[in-house]
């Protein structure tokens, strides 16, 4: 069954760039990693992370001084390190945190192959090297996931009980929802988020366009109805799968998502901690699978995860029937109540080839291949 999921993944699912669009290499001088083919700067840390699978893993550290969260981020499926480089260094500066990106398993420079439990293992991988290495605490980050990147997010976020937030920009539902209209999950389908959300104990943001033709609005939108804690979402009008980063209110919302989150985030050290709750341990959504095992990062002498669940803080309130896919729905929760949000309503302006506030970026850069899910003769 496993060698199903991993075929269905690996036909359907992954498209690295070929060839890579960055190299590795050493500085002479200081004898640390350095990446090639981009521009260097010092406050960026090229890492290479072991997988509990055994690959060999690209990361970045990009570093904030002013930071108080920090951001792991998954990318989409045809994109690597090189080509999101300029992206991740505009969302660590206009954003204030530090972020951590990496690519999958036989993406860019990472070694091994493609595949859904190695993207697990690789985003576990990343999680370590931030406790591990740079001392983030599970609290103080949040999981950015982008397309084919929800996947691993949202499976790593519904086992981190204390996670600060989660993002998901244009996630799908399913591997197999991408491709069918299908109404429940089989078990031989890939990144089942729609099942996993609901496990998730942190606010999360979604960001979709109205006009994705890759994955449709209707991913994002189910999934947001399926969180515990909600955040206002950004439905970018007329945005499709890959240009969403063009649209003015993309870093406008995301700025606003930060300063909630932050803010919440001093109010819940002043009213003192919550009390511990007993382990959860992660169960499978697939009956016929084996649970995998969870990542315990702060025991080195064990494999698995195990994460204490603390009492959170919940947003959750009563929430009203939508009337239409496009149209807003006037009692969303928020993290930040306070705050009523109109983004997902406004008209946005039309995208352009670059982005004034934002630094720039994106410039001729291609962020994720349209036909990414689409089985073709090319990638059968």
């Amino acid at each position: 069954m496993g060698a199903v999921t991993s075929s269905m993944a690996a036909k359907f699912a992954f498209f690295p760039p070929n060839p890579p669009s960055y190299g590795l290499g050493v500085d002479e001088s200081t004898g640390k990693n350095k990446i090639t083919g981009v521009s260097t700067r010092e406050n960026v840390d090229v890492l290479k992370l072991c997988t509990k699978r055994g690959n060999n893993i690209v990361a970045l550290y990009i570093k904030n001084s002013s930071a108080s969260l920090t951001i792991l981020y998954s990318h989409g499926n045809a994109a690597d390190l090189g080509q999101m480089y300029e992206l991740f260094s505009e969302l660590s500066i206009h954003l204030r945190v530090n972020l951590l990106c990496y690519d999958y398993s036989g993406y860019g420079q990472s070694s091994g192959k493609p595949s859904e439990q190695n993207t697990y293992a690789d985003i576990e991988a990343a999680y370590k090297c931030l406790v591990e290495m740079y001392g983030s605490k599970e609290e103080d980050i949040i999981l950015y996931g982008q397309s084919v990147g929800s996947g691993p997010t949202t499976d790593l976020a519904a086992r981190l009980p204390n996670l600060r937030a989660v993002i998901l920009h244009s996630p799908i539902l399913s591997g197999l929802r991408v491709m069918y209209p299908v109404k429940r999950t089989y078990w031989f389908d890939i990144y089942k988020n729609i099942d996993k959300i609901p496990m998730v104990n942190c606010p999360v943001l979604v960001i979709h366009g109205t006009a994705d033709d890759v994955v449709d609005c209707s991913h994002g939108k189910q999934l947001w109805e399926h969180c515990k804690e909600k955040y206002e979402p950004l439905w970018v009008k007329g945005g499709n799968h890959c240009d969403l980063e063009l649209y003015p209110q993309y870093i406008k919302h995301l700025k606003k998502f930060i300063a909630a989150i932050e803010k919440s985030s001093r109010n819940r050290i002043e009213s003192g901690p919550t009390p511990d709750q007993p382990d959860i341990p992660r169960n499978s959504t697939d009956f016929r699978e084996k649970p995998r095992p969870s990542m315990d990062i702060r025991e080195n002498s064990r494999r698995s995860i195990e994460f204490k669940d603390k009492a959170r803080i919940s947003t959750d309130q009563k929430e009203k029937s939508r009337s239409g896919v496009d149209k807003r729905d006037k009692s969303r929760k928020s993290v930040d109540r306070a705050d009523k949000v109109n983004n997902g309503a406004e008209i946005p302006e039309k995208a352009r080839n670059s982005i004034d506030r934002f630094g720039g970026m994106v410039r001729s850069v291609g962020f994720c291949n349209i036909d990414c899910f689409r089985p073709s003769a090319t990638h059968a």
